[in-house]
């Protein structure tokens, strides 16, 4: 099995390293490849967006010219899974928590909203036990987290956050074969990437 990476910005090292953990409790072989150039999505089997800083990873998909190509490769079914910068990229709605509305490339292939710095800045980053539908109870650590607001058409909520000022919201949503976190399962676990892994089994 081939997964992808994308490896312009981020914890590309942590991801790899989740999913050859996550491999090896599925019992399964996994290549992990770094994408930074459009012929790098060739034969993906599963994909990774990392975290980072969603304006800065937009501007690097545009110029690499990886934008559209991954667009239309997300839209043709391959199971993805994008992490904190990884979702906001994935959403169809994007806002900043203190600016409003963004004008920031995005590859918008989820029926879910998104706010930005939801829970604070750097310093308001914090860890919490989720509760993961399908999964089970999973570590979530938030950095400069975004929150997941709004889901309809074929997205579903699979977990949610308590939280002091933002409230109740959604941290990992799904459609099909696309994952959003509003964490990063990276740092703490391989369950979501083993379900990357199960989905890109099938």
């Amino acid at each position: 099995m081939r997964v992808g990476v994308i490896a312009l910005q981020g914890d590309f090292p942590e991801h790899a390293y989740a999913l050859r953990r996550a491999a090896e409790e599925l019992s399964v072989e996994v290549d992990v490849v770094p994408v930074k150039r459009p012929h790098h999505l060739r034969d993906l089997d599963a994909l990774v967006l990392t975290g980072g800083e969603s304006t800065t990873i937009g501007m690097l998909l545009k110029r690499t010219g990886l934008l559209g190509h991954l667009r239309d490769h997300l839209s043709s079914g391959v199971p993805t899974l994008g992490t904190c910068a990884g979702a906001i990229l994935m959403a169809k709605e994007v806002r900043d928590a203190v600016v409003g509305p963004t004008s920031q490339p995005v590859l918008g292939v989820m029926d879910i909203s998104v706010v930005r710095n939801a829970f604070g800045r750097q310093r308001d980053s914090f860890e919490a036990d989720i509760d993961v539908e399908g999964i089970g109870k999973v570590r979530g650590v938030f950095i400069r987290a975004p929150a997941i607001v709004k889901v309809w058409g074929g997205a579903a909520p699979l977990a949610h956050v308590q939280h002091p000022r933002a409230g109740r919201v959604i941290v990992l949503a799904q459609q099909g074969p696309l994952i959003a976190s509003a964490f990063h399962p990276e740092l703490s676990s391989t369950d979501i990437h083993r379900h990357l892994l199960v989905l890109a089994k099938k």
